[in-house]
């Protein structure tokens, strides 16, 4: 209705415009009059086409409107539709609700009464058991007054007594059965941890790695000899100067020695020297950049072979400078024990101890690697490799337990936590074995025939036998020269025999055996 009403306007201003127009021109001549006729008609057929556009327009808008208010009222309707969807389910979910709860009110009627019959049955059986209660304290009482007539004891004088006699017999016995207890206790504890040792022992099985401080370099002819010693020797000393090992050209054949202390210096040398060798050209300048590619790349392999190892242990999270040090053992010995060999033995020793006695296998794996690392530092350092291990350990954010397992697997610190004996225990097992680090065969067997030489130097000793590779010496006596008393001395005399007069590493316990024996023959 507004636009028709703004239509209708706008055709009468118009209107009023040209009428105005004729109007004023009223003194124009006849042929002003023709004009203004023309424009009334002109002004009169735009009146009826607005006329008739507005009517159009009119019902456009009213079919518009009609569409709109049918739109709307079908969306009303979808809502009306779903909000009595809604207050239906929510209707039946209160009526299955008021279902539930009408039966759990029955049953709750149900129990109520079978609480009021139980009640009720437990109060006339209380009666019961009063009654029986005082008929007893009643004939209790009557033969507690017999038996004092009878005996001239009253009841307290009778129970003191009767107190007193029953604490000396039960003490006597409580001290018998704790000695028991704890010779049996001795003695399982020792069964036990024998047991668990030689367990671990026999479970583990390791290679045994033996490093010395030379290398053989393997060549095809002497005549390689030549190029690597260079015009005036510059090539050998360009080599020495920059690896830092001795090389030895000799008149062995075929082969070069390098000699250095250090294992990871003399690796780099090796492999410097194949690639030189393999490439042909020797020269000073070549000889430094391949012994700069060559530590790169030893580098990249010790870091490759600490990922390796702890893969293969199942450790996880390590700090990526453990993961460094780990992969530097590999290239340190230890009184001729690979030291990477050692650890990884020591970790599955722990481990496997750990889960006999029930305690975290993973921290015993990991204290277990972890143990000597201070035996690896990059520059010298004044301090003993387990307190050097145990600062690195703390340092790169390792567990309490594992930091004290590593700092006192030598007593250098005090132990904390079951871990840390188990650490030094696999330690021991794994270093002490016969062959497990580098000594002269000869040697080890002639320290033996020591010991039992110096207990066959005694009277009355029939024989003795060095066991344990070692480590214990069994001394069998004569029962007719060697009395009791005698074999106690004899065992003190032997031990500080050895002690004075050979060389020994760790401890020799000594036992004296001595046997009696009847014999008999029946004819």
């Amino acid at each position: 209705m507004t636009t028709t009403a703004i239509i209708i306007g706008i055709i009468c201003l118009v209107a009023g415009a040209v009428l105005g127009y004729v109007f004023s021109k009223s003194s124009l001549n006849a042929k002003g009059k023709f004009i203004i006729d023309d424009a009334k008609k002109n002004a009169e057929n735009l009146i009826e086409k607005a006329t008739v556009q507005a009517e159009a327009v009119k019902k456009e808008k009213h079919l518009q409107a009609k569409e709109k208010f049918l739109e709307l009222k079908s969306q009303h309707d979808a809502d009306i539709q779903q909000r009595e969807k809604k207050m239906q389910e929510a209707e039946k979910r209160i009526k299955d609700k008021e279902n539930k709860l009408n039966d759990e009110l029955s049953k709750t009627g149900k129990l109520e009464k079978d609480l009021d019959r139980q009640i009720a049955d437990y109060g006339k059986k209380h009666e019961i058991l009063e009654r029986k209660q005082s008929e007893l304290d009643a004939v209790t009482a009557q033969k507690v007054e017999t038996l004092q007539k009878i005996s001239g004891y009253s009841a307290e004088e009778a129970k003191n007594e009767l107190i007193e006699a029953m604490k000396a017999e039960a003490k006597t016995k409580a001290q018998a059965h704790v000695q028991s207890i704890m010779e049996e206790a001795n003695l399982n504890a020792k069964q036990e941890a024998r047991k668990i040792v030689i367990q671990t022992i026999q479970r583990i099985g390791t290679e045994q790695a033996i490093e010395n401080s030379v290398s053989v370099f393997n060549i095809e002819s002497d005549e390689v000899k030549g190029r690597i010693i260079g015009r005036e020797g510059r090539n050998i000393r360009a080599l020495e100067a920059a690896t830092g090992v001795e090389i030895i050209v000799d008149d062995t054949p075929e082969a070069i020695l390098l000699s250095c202390f250090d294992p990871v210096r003399r690796e780099i040398a090796r492999l410097s020297l194949h690639r030189l060798v393999t490439d042909g050209r020797i020269h000073p300048a070549r000889i430094e950049e391949v012994v700069d590619k060559t530590k790169k790349q030893i580098e990249e392999e010790i870091i490759e072979v600490g990922k390796r190892t702890i893969i293969d242990l199942g450790i996880h999270g390590l700090h990526p400078e453990l993961v460094k040090i780990v992969g530097r053992m590999k290239y340190r010995s230890s009184y001729g024990q690979n030291l990477l060999q050692h650890s990884r033995e020591v970790a599955n020793i722990a481990a496997t101890m750990a889960a006999e006695l029930g305690l975290n296998v993973k921290l015993a794996k990991r204290a277990g690697l972890l143990h000597d690392i201070g035996k690896v530092p990059e520059q010298e350092s004044e301090l003993p490799h387990a307190l050097l291990g145990m600062q690195w350990a703390e340092k790169f954010g390792e567990n309490a337990e594992v930091v004290n397992a590593i700092g006192a697997h030598h007593d250098e610190i005090e132990m904390t936590s079951l871990l840390s004996p188990i650490i030094q225990v696999a330690d021991a097992i794994s270093g002490a074995r016969p062959g497990a680090r580098r000594q002269v065969l000869e040697s080890y067997i002639q320290r033996l025939k020591d010991l039992e030489a110096a207990a066959l130097s005694f009277d009355g000793v029939s024989s003795a036998y060095a066991i344990q590779a070692g480590r214990e010496l069994r001394v069998m006596v004569e029962s007719g020269r060697v009395n009791d008393e005698q074999s106690a001395q004899l065992s003190y005399d032997i031990s500080e025999k050895i002690q004075n007069e050979l060389t020994y590493p760790g401890q020799v316990r000594v036992t004296v055996i001595r046997e009696t024996r009847a014999v008999n023959i029946a004819r």
